[in-house]
């Protein structure tokens, strides 16, 4: 177990609900290994930032054990505290405080660390050493926050959402930072709701829902989990209303097809050989009469996984109304 940064066996947290307790983390077991970027999915209220919480040492677990780099929170708090940087979803800084003025204050707390200035050069901020924060975008705030997780110099660090809501070049350029960290040898326990996000950074990942992991493993190994390498999505001509909508079962005996769903104004059809699953649509569409709209193929990703398992993307709320039905077929997992 020298190479394991993260141990959890059979971690739960319960809350006080009207009809019961309610079960936010419900028996993770989880092996996290040095050197690897570690990926922690779902939707929200599926019980993954408690998880991530648990680990940083700021929610304590109903039961179960946890060991942050052979050391257990509880016992060895402040010695665990020295050797992990966090990132949470949001974080507020002085807007008269200058960024060195920031990342030199978050250094004193660590009884070793970065000299703030390699830090700020990290993150590609050194332009903005003496600005004031209120004078940084939205961007250049969260890269500093990143910063200051890492100017302890960690062994691992826990970065909670941390693109959330920016703009695609400055989601890169924090990507490039995150790289950098882990290409040092270091551990990075990331969540996200970005699935190409995940499937850049992560050596694994784990899905989980309802407080329980229900997939664990490479995005590569989950998505081969799928069955079928291609996706076909397709919409049909809502002006002729004389035809009889399809059921998602009609095109699950099509020719390659090995599972289907519907979207929020189509189908979407998991496929081995699209060369031979769309023809077959195409025949089955004009047989009942009906008009395509649209037509597209992609190959299988990430969150195309997630739907599969859950009928829930990531993005999407706890409200099951909103959310879409799992895929229908043949898939195994």
């Amino acid at each position: 177990m020298a190479e394991c940064a993260i141990q959890v066996q059979n971690l739960r947290k319960e809350y006080p609900g009207r009809s019961g307790p309610v079960h936010a983390v419900n028996g993770i077991d989880l092996e996290i290994q040095r050197g690897e970027c570690f990926g922690l999915l779902g939707p929200n209220g599926a019980g993954k930032t408690t998880t991530v919480e648990i680990l940083e040492g700021l929610n304590r677990p109903t039961s179960g054990a946890v060991q942050v780099l052979g050391l257990e929170w509880g016992e060895s708090d402040r010695a665990i505290r020295e050797r992990i940087g966090v990132t949470l979803q949001e974080t507020r800084f002085p807007d008269k405080e200058t960024v060195r003025e920031i990342v030199t204050l978050f250094r004193s707390f660590y009884s070793r660390g970065l000299d703030p200035m390699e830090v700020i050069a990290r993150v590609a901020l050194e332009s903005k050493a003496t600005a004031f924060v209120e004078q940084l975008s939205g961007g250049q705030q969260q890269r500093l926050a990143v910063a200051i997780a890492l100017v302890g110099d960690p062994e691992i660090v826990f970065l909670d959402e941390p693109t959330t809501g920016l703009d695609p070049q400055s989601r890169r350029q924090l990507w490039d930072v995150i790289r950098d960290f882990r290409d040092r040898g270091r551990t990075v326990v990331l969540t996200t709701h970005y699935m190409d996000e995940a499937e850049r950074l992560c050596d694994r990942v784990a899905i989980i829902d309802h407080g329980q992991i229900i997939a664990l493993g490479s995005p590569a190994e989950l998505i081969a989990r799928m069955g079928g390498e291609h996706i076909v999505e397709f919409a049909l001509d809502s002006a002729d209303g004389s035809a009889t909508p399809p059921t998602v079962e009609s095109f699950l005996t099509l020719d390659s097809v090995l599972a289907a769903r519907t979207e929020a104004d189509g189908f979407a059809l998991t496929v081995q050989a699209p060369h031979r699953a769309i023809p077959a649509l195409l025949d089955e569409l004009e047989r009942g009469g009906r008009p395509l709209a649209r037509l597209t193929t992609r190959h299988v990703s990430l969150e195309d996984v997630f739907v599969a398992l859950t009928g829930r993307h990531l993005r999407d709320d706890e409200n099951a109304r909103d959310s879409p039905p799992p895929m229908k077929g043949r898939r195994r997992f």
